[in-house]
Formats: C-alpha cells, sequence, structure tokens
C-alpha cells in the first residue's frame, strides 16, 4: 500500500505539474526588430530579457523582423504590438493599413523604441505621415554620433509606467536624437532628458527634449520610449521597470 501511495503522489504531482505548464498565456505580444545593423546587439539583448519576463509573468511573445507578415487577421491575435527598433518605412502597403487600423481603433497596445522616431525620407521612402502624426508631428533632425551620458527626469509621475521609478535616472549610453520640433505640443510628455547633464558635452541639443511620451488623440494604449540603442540599457533597474511596466499597461492586463 505503502508503494502505491507513493506512485499515486508522484502521478499527481507530474499531473499537477504539467497542467501548470499549460495554463494558457494571458496575453500575447508580437515584437518586431532589426535583425542587423548597429541596433542588434540591443535586439538580442532585449530578446534574452523579454523571454524572461514573458515566461515569469505567463504571457506569450512572438517575434518577426519585417512586415511581411502584418495585417488585420495577424494583428488581431496579439494584445501588445511592440515596435523594438525598427523604423517607420520600408513597410508593406497591407502592413501600413492594418497597423493604422490596429491603433485607430484601440484594438491592442503599441510601445516603440528608439528607431520609431527615424521620421523623414530614408533610403529612398517617403514620409509615412500617419506615423508622423502618431509621433507627434516631428521630423529627425540629427543625433550624437559619439555617444553620451544623460540624465532623464520623469514628468508624470503618476503615470502607471513610471509608477516605483526614481524621479530622475541616468542612461550611461545612448545618441539622443533631436527633432526639427518638441512633440509636447501634440502628446503627453512622460519623461524628458536633461540637455544639460550631458557628458562628454554635445553640441547637439533641441531646449525642450521629450524622450518618452504617450498619444492621447488615438484609442490604443501607446508608449514611446527613445532609449534603445545599446544593450547596457538591460542594466538598468529604471530602465527595466519602465519597459516591464509598458508592457503591462500598454496591453490592458494588472500584472
Amino acid at each position: 500500500m505503502k508503494k502505491i501511495a507513493i506512485t499515486v503522489i508522484a502521478v499527481l504531482c507530474i499531473w499537477g505539474s504539467s497542467v501548470a505548464q499549460a495554463k494558457p498565456a494571458r496575453f500575447r505580444v508580437t515584437a518586431l526588430y532589426e535583425n542587423g545593423g548597429h541596433h542588434i546587439e540591443y535586439s538580442k539583448a532585449a530578446k534574452v530579457w523579454l523571454n524572461k519576463l514573458a515566461a515569469d509573468s505567463n504571457f506569450s511573445i512572438d517575434y518577426i523582423q519585417n512586415t511581411d507578415k502584418i495585417n488585420d487577421e495577424f494583428l488581431s491575435h496579439y494584445q501588445l504590438f511592440i515596435q523594438l527598433d525598427y523604423p517607420p518605412y520600408a513597410w508593406k502597403p497591407e502592413a501600413v493599413a492594418a497597423f493604422e487600423k490596429y491603433i485607430d481603433e484601440g484594438k491592442g497596445g503599441w510601445i516603440g523604441f528608439h528607431h520609431a522616431s527615424l521620421l523623414g525620407e530614408f533610403d529612398g521612402y517617403p514620409m509615412w505621415e500617419w506615423f508622423h502624426r502618431f509621433m507627434g508631428d516631428i521630423r529627425w533632425k540629427g543625433y550624437i554620433a559619439t555617444f553620451v551620458q544623460g540624465q532623464v527626469n520623469v514628468e508624470d509621475r503618476q503615470h502607471p509606467v513610471m509608477k516605483g521609478v526614481p524621479a530622475s535616472f541616468l542612461i550611461k549610453k545612448e545618441e539622443f536624437y533631436t527633432y526639427d520640433k518638441s512633440p509636447r505640443p501634440n502628446v503627453h510628455v512622460i519623461a524628458s532628458v536633461d540637455e544639460n547633464t550631458y557628458s562628454p558635452n554635445s553640441d547637439v541639443k533641441m531646449g525642450d527634449h521629450p524622450v518618452i511620451w504617450t498619444n492621447q488623440h488615438v484609442k490604443a494604449r501607446n508608449v514611446y520610449i527613445f532609449m534603445g540603442h545599446s544593450p547596457i540599457l538591460f542594466e538598468n533597474d529604471a530602465y527595466k521597470k519602465i519597459f516591464s511596466k509598458a508592457i503591462f499597461w500598454a496591453s490592458g492586463v494588472s500584472r
């Protein structure tokens, strides 16, 4: 009888483990990323970090490296779209139409990083006018090619993405973009970089310099986080907290 009892307990433990592993994901995420160029090391680090967060928090994440698959049917499977260092040009026409609908109608949330604000005419492609408006009517102007560290100041500490984040934090290596104007009149600014804290100092400045913001004129929950060039960002506790909280807020799922 003792052997039978032990066997039953072992079977129940295995069954319980299988049920736990089979537990459905709380929500689904797709992440569009560049698998080459200057941002490949950031993308690699981001994937490692995202995969662990997904496993720990019970959500699923699928990665795509181009826009070929993006259409209404594809996006209908996801509660969150992460534009992980991927520019707003050279998208397939069907992807453009589906993404605009996804955001305008609030069919899911969006988080964009870094290269998502590379707005203008690049590589022979015209400006994506809808995305231009979505990002606050800005046009890319320049960047700090030699990199600097700078202090980011949180402006809206009550925003869900910023809960528990320090009032200011240091970004140790970034190529802060400048734009033709500040997006502030057209978006809700959550954080900005203090250009006076750049080290080493740089002449590439724009004055009012938002780096995290959300566009409240569309139905989708959305947040743009400029910082996203260097993999060392995933050694920054404030950055990881912002990224994590953005995922749950934009997807509409509580942690």
